[in-house]
């Protein structure tokens, strides 16, 4: 089973809000939060550092988002945060923009309450891993249930460290709607204490973890309320899939597309009056302040026949800020 929220993200139309970078579990040695977002308070759209909610806003139009994921950190450590942009992207994009929490704590039913009343559609706890396995009896139990009273679809999202057959027994109890099971990384932020707990990379894999993918498939993958992440589907299907998104929305005519998601035109110095002597249509071209862009593929044409003198291809990402992933020179 899938749920809406992970269909949404299947397709890249989840965007990402990081809310705090705080967490009071500070001893998770699988922690993946790099140094730009650990213990910190700034509030992030995706890549988006956001200032004001028009960022949110802007990111959420930018990608044509389906939905929001609440992220951290802890977003329930910070409640009013949280519950105001649940209601910011509701009021403005309506009761179909599906929203799911990502949290490490109960909070409790006022928590609950809230949270639903702002317009928290589904609730992915992560319990310690310390404690899986025992948490039957315990508040961990007692939320389940709590969430479902207050209107909140409640499951586990848990990292694939190993097989817990608990969780299966919460969903056959139905305190839990659905349990995703992240295949186990390991990042440049916990790539030291995963190494020290003796956790090591799948051979040819940049961050897929040795020895617990297999064990996990055989043991709750049969379940058909139990969902197995990959680390390759997550950036394949995901990253790729929301920049795909984000291209339809910003590409101009002349831009092309790549599978990856992100686009490529040309650039070049040479006197735009040039391109209008040479009679290119004026969709193929846009004049910037010190530059024109280009349709790559003419631009190469016009260097080749000495047209213009010089170029080069550009491969940037569709996001806020333009990154450029490659340049190639034409000359």
């Amino acid at each position: 089973m899938i749920s809406k929220g992970c269909e949404q993200c299947a397709r890249g139309g989840k965007m990402v809000l990081f809310v705090y970078g705080y967490c009071d579990q500070r001893d998770c040695f699988y922690c993946p939060l790099g140094e730009n977002r650990k213990n910190v308070h700034q509030v992030y759209a995706n890549e988006r550092p956001v200032e004001s909610d028009e960022d949110v806003l802007a990111e959420a139009k930018l990608m044509d988002a389906l939905g929001t994921s609440i992220t951290g950190g802890e977003p329930q450590e910070v409640m009013d945060r949280t519950c105001r942009y649940l209601s910011l992207l509701k009021d403005e994009f309506g009761e179909d923009h599906h929203t799911h929490l990502y949290t490490g704590i109960t909070g409790g039913r006022e928590n609950m309450r809230r949270l639903s009343e702002a317009g928290l559609d589904e609730i992915r706890f992560h319990p310690p891993y310390e404690q899986w396995g025992d948490l039957h009896g315990t508040e961990w139990e007692d939320i389940l249930y709590t969430a479902r009273e207050e209107g909140l679809t409640p499951a586990f999202e848990i990292p694939g460290i190993r097989a817990e057959p608990e969780f299966l027994e919460f969903l056959d109890e139905g305190a839990a709607e659905f349990c995703n099971v992240n295949e186990f990384e390991m990042s440049q932020g916990n790539y030291e204490r995963m190494q020290q707990e003796g956790f090591e990379l799948q051979d040819d894999h940049m961050s897929a973890v040795d020895g617990s993918k297999e064990l996990i498939l055989e043991a709750m993958a049969d379940h058909e309320r139990v969902y197995f992440c990959t680390s390759v589907f997550k950036d394949a299907a995901q990253h790729r899939s929301r920049l795909k998104r984000m291209a339809r929305n910003v590409r101009r005519e002349f831009d092309d597309v790549t599978e990856d998601g992100t686009l490529v035109y040309g650039k070049t110095y040479a006197d735009p009056e040039s391109f209008e002597a040479l009679g290119v249509p004026e969709e193929f071209y846009t004049v910037k302040a010190d530059h024109v862009e280009v349709a790559w593929w003419l631009l190469e044409e016009m260097v080749d026949d000495g047209d213009v003198d010089d170029g080069e291809i550009v491969e940037q990402y569709p996001t806020y800020d333009g990154q450029v992933v490659e340049r190639t020179p034409l000359a």
